[in-house]
């Protein structure tokens, strides 16, 4: 059976939220795609480690930006702005850090 998925007013608080995770995830989306090797660390190598948290941030960032949201508990949890806003961070301070 299909459910009915009705969209909830979101408040200003909110919307603004939502455009902060946007933003925040295009710039280090881009620079993955485009020129990855500025995420590179003091010793000119990736680290993995560090790059996969920074990419769940982006799509946490993408994710709560567009306004979806998830219905597991996991998932909302992984992909709220509490934990994406800062893997986000974390991947700035890595790309303008070096």
């Amino acid at each position: 059976m299909a459910e009915v998925v009705s969209t909830s007013k979101n408040s200003k608080a909110q919307v603004i939220a939502m455009i902060i995770s946007f933003l925040l995830a295009l710039p280090l989306a881009a620079i993955l795609l485009v020129h990855p090797a500025l995420m590179l660390d003091e010793n000119g190598h990736y680290n993995h480690s560090l790059l996969m948290l920074v990419m769940i941030g982006i799509s946490g960032g993408f994710i709560h930006g567009v306004g979806f949201i998830a219905r597991f508990w996991l998932w909302k949890w992984l992909f709220s702005p509490y934990i994406a806003w800062p893997l986000m961070i974390l991947g700035y301070y890595t790309w303008l850090g070096n």
